[in-house]
């Protein structure tokens, strides 16, 4: 393994695990005040989120960083 995916606090994780992840810690209703895009307001689901955040590297970007915010405030 490389140095640098050993430091990097994602690796191993999937983009599954981080929406279900926060979608437990948060709930819909908080994670699309903080994260305001349509799949999170208007009718979430996993699955079409999944499907955006796979084609939309900023909405990813910011779901990655909120996962690594919430999983810093609860370790």
């Amino acid at each position: 393994m490389s140095e640098q995916q050993a430091n990097n606090p994602l690796h191993g994780v999937s983009l599954e695990q981080i929406m279900n992840r926060l979608v437990e810690h948060y709930g819909w209703d908080e994670l699309g005040k903080r994260i305001n895009i349509k799949c999170f307001n208007s009718n979430p689901s996993i699955i079409s989120s999944l499907k955006f955040l796979r084609k939309t590297d900023w909405a990813r970007k910011k779901v990655e960083s909120l996962y690594l915010t919430m999983k810093r405030s609860v370790e």
